[in-house]
């Protein structure tokens, strides 16, 4: 049986105005015995940086930098940069995260050699309306989850798809840690469901590219909502872990109520060499909000796994909670595949 146990808030907001309302969603890597830890960082008003922070093993903070460490730059991002995953592929480390200009939230990149000096490289996700997608992929034909449908439908009545200049929103962008057949690998989120896109070079992400791809977003599709969890939608959350049964995925999904909704952390594994093929995934959730702070927040009722460590068996699982706090789960890998390997 699968034992998860929550170790509690690791990081909290700070009277310093850069994360004086939030602190959530962090990513991390992990480099032996120490875990870098890129957190959001709100300030009141909504305005979001990375902050970073360190722990010597997994939970005791040893090191918290007093300004951002990534910052608010360009345009596309002015009210946001927010919910950073990290990966190192070969020399270089890729930090991707969600660009918030107060309007359109899309997935962006940055990229440094040493986690201290940063280069930004733009939004990487697909710049079209949703007049566009309308066209390039609900009219294509394909067979899609019928709340790709619905959601179009509620974003037409609340005005969304006659606003040319509202782009469509593109979260949750995670590289897998290794190129596969010799491609980057990147799972992304359009609601409902998890995507995914295989390319060779970031250059190649144009319009073309991406136009061609929402023409046939069927085909790479991951995973879409399935059970009572993740009905309304999910999305990635931590980078995938390569183990000898596959790619272990952790992720949330969003459960709705008649009060609002639940955000849970679930998890599912993919192929190793074919990750779009989904080989299982758990029907419960690994866990859920139950602790105060975890249903009492700037959001009721949200655990949102952003970002993983591993010491031993013990998979620490670091996530926001009710988008206020950082808190850390611990579980047995071990355990979790066994389960996972039981529902394939």
């Amino acid at each position: 049986m699968l034992t998860i146990e929550k170790l509690g808030i690791i990081l909290s907001p700070t009277n310093k105005e850069f994360e004086n309302n939030g602190v959530l969603n962090p990513g991390i890597y992990q480099e032996g015995n120490t875990v870098h830890i890129f957190y959001r960082a709100v300030q009141d008003g909504n305005f979001s940086t990375i902050g970073y922070a360190k722990s010597d093993g997994p939970f005791k903070i040893v090191e918290r930098r007093e300004q951002p460490i990534l910052t608010r730059d360009f345009d596309y991002e002015k009210h946001g940069v927010e919910d950073a995953r990290i990966v190192k592929i070969d020399d270089l480390f890729y930090i991707t995260y969600v660009a918030y200009d107060g309007v359109n939230a899309m997935g962006a990149l940055a990229t440094s050699k040493d986690l201290v000096h940063f280069e930004k490289h733009g939004i990487i996700t697909p710049k079209v309306n949703y007049q566009e997608y309308e066209r390039l992929v609900l009219c294509s034909g394909n067979k899609l989850n019928s709340k790709y449908h619905q959601y179009h439908r509620l974003f037409k009545e609340i005005g969304l798809v006659e606003d040319t200049s509202r782009l469509l929103r593109d979260k949750d962008v995670v590289l897998f840690p290794r190129k596969i057949n010799g491609k980057f690998a990147m799972l992304h989120r359009i609601w409902p469901g998890i995507q995914i896109v295989y390319f060779n070079d970031w250059s190649d992400l144009n319009d073309s590219f991406w136009k061609n791809y929402l023409e046939n977003l069927y085909e790479y599709i991951v995973l879409d909502p399935k059970d009572v969890f993740e009905v309304a939608y999910i999305g990635a959350g931590a980078p995938p872990i390569e183990t000898k049964y596959g790619w272990l995925l952790i992720y949330h999904g969003v459960q709705e109520i008649t009060s609002g909704r639940i955000y849970h952390a679930k998890a599912a594994l993919l192929q190793l060499e074919k990750p779009e093929i989904e080989i299982a995934r758990m029907e419960l959730p690994l866990f859920s909000p139950t602790k105060q702070w975890e249903i009492e927040g700037e959001v009721n009722d949200v655990v949102f796994p952003t970002g993983h460590a591993l010491f031993g068996n013990d998979l620490y699982v670091y996530y926001g909670a009710a988008d206020k706090h950082i808190a850390v789960a611990k579980l047995d890998l071990n355990e979790l595949l066994l389960e996972l390997k039981k529902q394939s």
